[in-house]
Order: structure tokens, then C-alpha cells, then sequence
């Protein structure tokens, strides 16, 4: 069975969008901490997770745990930004293609729910641009 945190530690943090989106299922869904909806495919998917690569992959980033299950897994990671500390988890399932299907992102503290939102509003416009 493919293990979908050996998938993503692979391109995790590459900042590169075909990178992530090369293991990413065509009708990937995205669920981010700060955008209501559930994003749909691989190319907004790829978006997000390479600006979020781009906004917490700095020196202090680290994953601290996982928990695995047949095709999923949670993930968890923390980090520093500004002064804020931040702690989430990611939420990875797969198909038995080894493709990722869903991937949800929860973070906190509220203030760093908050920084994060603005910081990924510039990142995802600054990688549009």
C-alpha cells in the first residue's frame, strides 16, 4: 500500500508546483486552515502547497509526528514566523496509485491562523504575478 507521508516528505517544502503537482491526483482537493471552501484539482492544489512551501519552509521548520493508517496519514508539524509559533497538521490520503487525493491542512494558534492567511494571500498573488 502506498504511504502517502513517504509520497509528500519527498517534494515537501520544494516550493515547486510541477514538483507537487507530479504526485497529485487529477481531482485532488485541497482543504486550507484559511480559505472556507475545499479547493478542487491538481493545479490549484499544487498552487497552495507550493506557497505554503514558499510561506512556513524556513530553518525552523520541522514535522514532529506522524500517524499512519492504510492510504492516509496526519502529519505533524511546527515552526516559527515573525516571532509567532506556529503548530498544525497535515492530513494526506492517497490512492493505491500512490497519487494524493486529499490534503488538509489545520493550524493554531488563532494568531497564527491569521498571519498565515495574509502571508499566503502576498505569496499566492507574488507567485501569480
Amino acid at each position: 500500500m502506498p504511504n502517502p507521508a513517504e509520497i509528500w516528505h519527498k517534494v515537501a517544502l520544494s516550493k515547486d508546483e510541477a514538483t507537487i503537482a507530479a504526485i497529485l491526483h487529477d481531482d485532488c482537493v485541497f482543504e486550507s486552515p484559511v480559505v472556507h471552501t475545499p479547493q478542487v484539482g491538481k493545479a490549484i492544489t499544487s498552487k497552495y502547497l507550493a506557497a505554503a512551501g514558499h510561506t512556513l519552509g524556513n530553518a525552523d521548520f520541522e514535522y514532529v509526528g506522524e500517524w499512519h493508517r492504510e492510504n492516509s496519514a496526519v502529519l505533524e508539524f511546527r515552526t516559527v514566523i515573525d516571532g509567532i509559533a506556529i503548530n498544525g497538521i497535515d492530513m494526506i490520503s492517497c490512492n493505491d496509485d500512490g497519487l494524493i487525493t486529499h490534503f488538509k491542512v489545520m493550524v493554531r494558534p488563532l494568531k497564527a491562523v491569521n498571519m498565515l492567511h495574509q502571508k499566503m494571500g502576498e505569496m499566492l498573488t507574488k507567485m501569480s504575478g
